[in-house]
C-alpha cells in the first residue's frame, strides 16, 4: 500500500539529502513536488494544500536550511505531519461492562462489509478477549445473512439467525437478546447496503442505531475508490454518525488517498484497515506505523508483532539454541520456510523493514513472486531428502542427489546449489556464534527467524535478499532496529587484519 506517494515522497526527500546546504527556494520545490505527489495520490485537494502549508510554516519557524542536518528535519516535520493528518495515535475500540456492546457495521453494497464483519470479530477475540456473535439484517442482497452464515463459521464466531422474519429490528431486538441470554459481550451488526446511497436505507440505519445504542458504528469502504470513499463516509457521518472507519482493499490501493483524506474530511478515525484476503489480514491502523511505511523508515513493531501472533515460540527458541551450537539441520531450515511463509509475501516483509536494513532494496510482486517461488522449490527438493538426509546432509552422495532431484522435479545442479547455501550458512552462524551475536537474544521470538534464511533466499537471483534472514534474527532490538549481523562480522574481520 501507498507505494506510489511512498516512491514520490522518498526521491523528493533523497534530493534534498543531496544538496550541501537547503535554502527557501529548496523547499518551496520540495513542498511543490510533495504536494503533486499528493494529489497523485488522489489525496482531497484541500487535505493536500493545508498540509503543505502546515509544513511550509513549521520549516520556516525552525529555519531549517540553515541547521546542520536540514534535511533530516524536513523529514522529521514531513513525517509529524502525515502522523497528524491521519489521526495522531491509534483507536482501539473501546467496550463498557454493558452486555452486550453493539458494533454496526455500515457501508455500500460491494465494499466488503460482510468479510470486514467476520475479521473484526475474528481480531476482537484474539487481540482484546472479546466474544463475538454476529447477525446480519441485510435481507435485500440474495443469500447475504448465508454469506456471513460462511464467515462465521470460517472465523470460529456463532451467528444469530432467525429465518422466520425479514424484519430488520425483529431481527437485531432478538440478537441483542440471544447476547444477553448466553453472555455474548459483543453484538457485531452486518447492516444492508445499497449500490449507491438512497433515503431508505439511511432511515433503516437510524433505527436500528436508536434501538441498539452502538458503542462504535464502523464505516467499511474500498480504499481503492479513493475520494469516492470519502464522499460516502461523509454522507454516513452526516446522517448515521459513524465513529471510524473501515478501509479494505488497502494491500491493493498504491495511492492511499482514503486513508490521507478521511480523517481531515469527516473528523473520524481509520480503526482497521483490510490487507489481504484471509481472515486474519486485518490490522488496526496505526497513523505513526504508516507514515513511517510511507517514508521508508519501515515498520518493525507491526513485523514483530506478525512474527509474535503466527510463530510458535517454544519453535523459535530450540532452533535458535541450535544454530548457536551450529547444530541447525536441514529438517530444522525446512521448518523455517514453513513458518516464513505464514508472514506473507517476500515484498510485504521488505516494505516493513528499514532502507538502512535492506540497503534500499525493493521489490517488485514479479520479483517477490520469483522469490516465493524458489522457497518452494527449496522445500520440495528438502522433502525429497529421507529424515537421515535432512538430519546430517554430509550422507549425500552423488546416487541420493540424482534421486533427490528426480522426487523433487529439480535438477542436481540446484541440489548443489542448495547444499553449498546451506554449508555456507553453517559457516555464518559458527562466526556469529564466535563473536557472540546469539547471546542475549533471549526472549526474541525473531531469533527463530535468523541466519536459517539468510543464505539461502540469495538462490533465485536475489543475491541482495542474503542478508534478511540474519536481520530478522540478529539485526532487531526489542525497540528497533540494530546493526545487521553481517556488517558486524565484516568489521571483525577487518580489525583482525589491522591486528
Amino acid at each position: 500500500m501507498f507505494e506510489s506517494l511512498s516512491d514520490k515522497l522518498k526521491k523528493t526527500l533523497r534530493d534534498l539529502r543531496g544538496l550541501g546546504k537547503l535554502t527557501p527556494e529548496h523547499v518551496d520545490a520540495a513542498l511543490r513536488e510533495i504536494r503533486m505527489a499528493l494529489l497523485e495520490a488522489d489525496v482531497n485537494y484541500k487535505v493536500a494544500k493545508e498540509f503543505v502549508e502546515s509544513v511550509r510554516a513549521k520549516a520556516e519557524g525552525q529555519e531549517v536550511w540553515q541547521g546542520l542536518n536540514p534535511h533530516e528535519q524536513v523529514v522529521k516535520i514531513v513525517y509529524d505531519e502525515l502522523v497528524a493528518l491521519m489521526g495522531g495515535t491509534s483507536s482501539r475500540l473501546v467496550f463498557t461492562k454493558q452486555i452486550p456492546n453493539v458494533v454496526m457495521i455500515v457501508g455500500l453494497q460491494g465494499s466488503g462489509k460482510t468479510t470486514s464483519t467476520g475479521k473484526i470479530s475474528k481480531w476482537l477475540a484474539a487481540n482484546q478477549e472479546r466474544k463475538p456473535l454476529l447477525v446480519s439484517v441485510d435481507l435485500y442482497r440474495p443469500a447475504a445473512r448465508e454469506q456471513l452464515r460462511v464467515v462465521g463459521g470460517a472465523v470460529g464466531v456463532p451467528v444469530y439467525e432467525n429465518k422466520e422474519t425479514s424484519d430488520p429490528m425483529t431481527l437485531v431486538r432478538g440478537a441483542m437478546k440471544h447476547a444477553q441470554d448466553l453472555g455474548f459481550d459483543t453484538l457485531m451488526i452486518d447492516t444492508a447496503g445499497r449500490l449507491h446511497i438512497d433515503d431508505e436505507l439511511m432511515v433503516e440505519l437510524e433505527q436500528i442505531k436508536a434501538e441498539t445504542k452502538p458503542i462504535e458504528v464502523l464505516f467499511v469502504a474500498d480504499a481503492m475508490t479513493g475520494q469516492d470513499a470519502v464522499n460516502s463516509a461523509e454522507t454516513f457521518h452526516e446522517r448515521v454518525g459513524i465513529t471510524g472507519v473501515v478501509l479494505t482493499k488497502m494491500d491493493g490501493d498504491a495511492r492511499g488517498g482514503a486513508a490521507l483524506s478521511i480523517r481531515q474530511v469527516i473528523g473520524q478515525p481509520v480503526k482497521f484497515v483490510g490487507v489481504g484476503e484471509k481472515y486474519d489480514a486485518i490490522e488496526p491502523f496505526y497513523p505513526d506505523r504508516i507514515a513511517q511505511r510511507i517514508l521508508g523508515m519501515g515498520d518493525v513493531l507491526t513485523l514483530i508483532e506478525e512474527v509474535q501472533g503466527k510463530i510458535d515460540e517454544q519453535e523459535a527458541q530450540a532452533q535458535l539454541l541450535k544454530m548457536s551450537r551450529n547444530q541447525f539441520t536441514l529438517e530444522d531450515f525446512r521448518s523455517q520456510l514453513r513458518q516464513f511463509k505464514q508472514l506473507g509475501s517476500m515484498s510485504k516483509l521488505m516494505k516493513m523493514l528499514p532502507e538502512q536494513m535492506t540497503g534500499g532494496l525493493s521489490l517488485s510482486e514479479e520479483q517477490s513472486a520469483e522469490v516465493d517461488q524458489q522457497m518452494r522449490r527449496t522445500e520440495a527438493i528438502i522433502d525429497s531428502m529421507t529424515k537421515a538426509e535432512r538430519n546430517d546432509h554430509r550422507i549425500i552422495d552423488a546416487s541420493r542427489k540424482t534421486r533427490i532431484a528426480g522426487g523433487s522435479g529439480s535438477t542436481i545442479a540446484e541440489v548443489n546449489q542448495l547444499l553449498r547455501q546451506y554449508e555456507q550458512m553453517r559457516k555464518l552462524m559458527a562466526q556469529m556464534n564466535k563473536g557472540g551475536l546469539f547471546a542475549g537474544l533471549g526472549k526474541k521470538m525473531l531469533g527463530g527467524l535468523s541466519g536459517g534464511l539468510g543464505g539461502m533466499l540469495g538462490s533465485g537471483g536475489m543475491g541482495g535478499l542474503g542478508g534478511l534472514g540474519g536481520m530478522l534474527g540478529s539485526g532487531m532490538d526489542d525497540d528497533g532496529p540494530e546493526q545487521p549481523a553481517s556488517r558486524s562480522i565484516k568489521k571483525k574481520k577487518r580489525h583482525k587484519k589491522r591486528k
